[in-house]
């Protein structure tokens, strides 16, 4: 089973994702990195990692459909059946949607559908709920709403500050999102 992971920034879930199926998913591959950031860290990671990495340049190919017909050609060369977002800042466009339908899972840092959009940590801190989390839910074409997979809440102590609330956030992102892919790949969601 060949998985691709999207991401733009540092990387720490596309390591937790990578580090889980090499011990514990045998029949599962992540094959491919597409990145959206030439110089984002998740690069290095997938260097060590021994995973290539593909960069799509939105902007030199002219509109979404040219940057996702580059990325479909990519994933149809590595034989891919599935993809995991893993901070990858971009809205999945109509032609991935419709070449992986309920096959692209993405994690948020809230609990969807409150805090959606690029912010969900500092959004429900500055709200000032006491209770937040990690959602993992399918992609859809609308921002962070699609069906939800799976959630784990978090609580927001008095003494937390928006880095220990983004410290605590993250532990439970690296724990929840391979486990929901052991159980997505156990389900068969990610079959041919």
């Amino acid at each position: 089973m060949k998985l691709a992971v999207f991401a733009s920034g540092n990387g720490t879930n596309f390591t937790a994702l990578v580090d889980y199926v090499q011990e514990n998913l045998p029949q599962v591959s992540i094959v491919r990195l597409i990145v959206d950031h030439r110089d984002a860290y998740v690069i290095e990671r997938a260097r060590k990692a021994q995973i290539p990495t593909t960069y799509i340049n939105y902007v030199k190919a002219g509109s979404k459909h040219e940057a996702e017909a580059q990325i479909m050609a990519q994933l149809t060369s590595d034989q891919v059946q599935g993809i995991l977002l893993a901070g990858f800042m971009r809205i999945i466009g109509a032609d991935l949607l419709a070449a992986f339908p309920n096959k692209i899972i993405n994690i948020h840092p809230a609990l969807l559908p409150s805090f959606p959009g690029q912010h969900g940590i500092e959004d429900a801190f500055d709200y000032g709920v006491k209770v937040t989390g990690v959602t993992i839910h399918y992609i859809n074409s609308q921002i962070d709403s699609g069906r939800i997979i799976a959630q784990q809440p978090v609580r927001i102590e008095e003494d937390d500050d928006l880095a220990s609330l983004a410290a605590k956030i993250h532990a439970v992102e690296h724990r929840l999102y391979p486990q929901t892919l052991k159980y997505l790949v156990e389900k068969g969601v990610f079959t041919v």
